[in-house]
């Protein structure tokens, strides 16, 4: 296995150093500080793995302090010197701008060279080509949401995306799914009560710039800028699960999550309706279709009314995209 914080996906690309290999074995033993002074080694003989590894380190905190920036630095030289994953992590990071400079054009040209040889970048580049944007990858075409309720604030977008676009998201996580969780008193995962659905996350590092450019969508569509929006969640529920009655508002004196962006990925289940109990509004949003809402009143207290639920499904499988959105800017 790889080190704590470092890419499962790490096993699975070209066998990695030697040296590599026992630091992964001595995480797995506890021995992180020495783990990291390898990896250290090798960083500064600007061998591509180790920056790899060490960039996702740094990404995620723990075994070293986390420093984001740092992290798309090292990604950004691993790629340099050809390791193919830490290159389509930095094009990712230079189309959205997370953790340093956003360049959209210069983004698109790496995908394009990225797209002769890759067949998933083929498919974001198919993708992107088909949209209306503009130079720095945000939507030309307006939306008029059609307003459901006042308080809270409902509002429904049809066809905020594609057909195409909501089969490539399911296509991009298909194999991603894990079990919803939180944590028990003991900080261990356990199976989410409330939502028993399963997830995957399009995080920053992976959200390619077709994923990037539906993002910005969401944010023109919601009045919101991209930076303000947590990573993208996908979530399926089959089999009767669903997601009980709560709240999407999260506490913060410094940036609450206010306001949520759903899309329908699919439309051919039963049951699995938008409920909100306190006002009596059902939802069943059809494939592409957005629904937007918010969660806070004006004091930025959370909004009784916005209480809300996934019914459970009774016939076949939903899909759905998922947007919590804070008060101000989210993202490193």
């Amino acid at each position: 296995m790889a080190p704590a914080g470092a890419p499962e996906s790490m096993s699975k690309s070209p066998p990695l150093h030697p040296l590599l290999q026992q630091a992964v074995q001595l995480s797995v033993a506890g021995r992180n500080a020495e783990a990291v002074l390898i990896i250290g080694r090798l960083v500064a003989e600007q061998h591509p793995q180790a920056l790899a590894m060490m960039a996702e380190m740094k990404w995620r905190g723990g075994m070293v302090p986390q420093d984001p920036v740092g992290a798309r630095e090292m990604w950004r030289r691993a790629g340099d010197l050809g390791h193919a994953q830490a290159a389509t992590t930095t094009t990712n990071l230079l189309a959205n701008g997370v953790a340093g400079t956003r360049d959209w054009p210069a983004a698109l040209e790496r995908l394009r060279q990225e797209a002769r040889r890759l067949p998933q970048r083929k498919a974001a580049l198919q993708l992107i080509e088909k949209m209306s944007l503009d130079g720095r990858g945000d939507p030309v075409r307006q939306f008029a949401p059609e307003v459901l309720a006042e308080r809270p604030d409902v509002r429904r977008v049809e066809r905020l995306f594609t057909a195409a676009e909501c089969d490539y998201l399911r296509q991009l996580v298909d194999k991603e799914y894990e079990p919803s969780v939180v944590n028990d008193a003991s900080g261990r995962p356990v199976r989410d009560p409330i939502r028993t659905s399963d997830g995957a996350s399009i995080h920053w590092m992976i959200e390619d710039p077709a994923v990037h450019a539906l993002n910005r969508r969401l944010a023109a569509v919601s009045a919101t800028a991209y930076e303000q929006g947590e990573a993208t969640l996908i979530l399926r529920y089959k089999g009767a699960q669903e997601y009980k009655p709560h709240f999407d508002f999260v506490r913060s004196e410094d940036n609450q999550r206010f306001k949520t962006v759903l899309v329908y990925l699919n439309h051919d289940y039963e049951g699995g309706e938008t409920y909100f109990p306190e006002i009596d509004l059902k939802v069943k949003g059809r494939k592409g279709d957005a629904l937007i809402f918010t969660s806070a009143l004006p004091d930025r207290s959370v909004d009784p009314l916005s209480k809300h639920a996934g019914l459970p499904v009774t016939r076949g499988t939903k899909y759905l995209f998922t947007k919590w959105i804070r008060e101000r800017k989210w993202v490193p």
